[in-house]
């Protein structure tokens, strides 16, 4: 069984594009959904930082997730409505056994 990949991205809305942005990543979550890419999760901190994290279910879902045009009509959009922090596209678990 494929181990899923996490990603996770940190952004802050364009002023006045908060809400178009929040639309964008739900339309983005049902995607990842109904296409079983993987899981997303998204949060905010106090000082207006978003932090989106995909769980991408394997390398393949990733990688067909990167073609897919509903996608990436999706990240077109978002370039207008958000900027990036920081980004992580893979992330490791750490074991802390001894």
């Amino acid at each position: 069984m494929p181990q899923e990949i996490l990603s996770v991205a940190i952004w802050e809305p364009i002023p006045e594009y908060e809400a178009a942005a929040l639309e964008t990543f739900r339309e983005i979550m049902s995607i990842v959904t109904a296409k079983a890419y993987g899981r997303d999760l998204l949060y905010r901190d106090s000082e207006a930082h978003y932090v989106f994290l995909r769980y991408w279910k394997s390398e393949d879902a990733r990688g067909h997730a990167q073609e897919d045009p509903d996608m990436l009509r999706c990240w077109a959009r978002l370039g207008n409505q958000i900027k990036i922090v920081k980004v992580y596209e893979t992330l490791s678990q750490v074991s802390t056994a001894p």
